[in-house]
């Protein structure tokens, strides 16, 4: 009988899959880059088969970040974020990618730092001449 998975596996996918993401990475090229199939890719991202140690080393070098990236933010029994809340962040760094204006896109990252309380609100650079 196949054991569930540990809250810290469903936590390290949703890191995985906000990685790939926050890199620009389709699920194929990613799949490549740690030499599995695009579905396996799938399932560790989601959780449904878990990541064992050396596999996710191997994901921590293909993604260029620390392991200790994939722990950042786990603390026990309340460190799932929302699965909304998960996707909201992920549909944010996805759009935000995609926005071809430079200047739209530091007035949205000044406006998250100043909505966050980091930061004073500053005009944003103009283009040279």
């Amino acid at each position: 009988m196949k054991k569930p998975p540990l809250r810290i596996d469903g936590f390290i996918a949703s890191r995985i899959r906000e990685r790939r993401l926050m890199l620009g990475l389709t699920q194929q090229e990613f799949a490549e880059m740690i030499g599995v199939s695009s579905q396996q890719a799938v399932k560790y991202e989601y959780g449904t088969n878990t990541v064992s140690a050396g596999r996710l080393f191997e994901i921590a070098r293909a993604l260029n970040t620390p392991i200790e990236y994939f722990f950042e933010g786990f603390a026990g029994k309340n460190a799932g974020q929302s699965r909304g809340h998960q996707r909201m962040l992920l549909n944010m760094i996805r759009n935000f990618g995609d926005i071809q204006n430079e200047e739209h896109r530091e007035v949205i990252s000044q406006l998250t730092r100043v909505l966050a309380g980091r930061s004073r609100l500053s005009p944003p650079a103009l283009p040279a001449p």
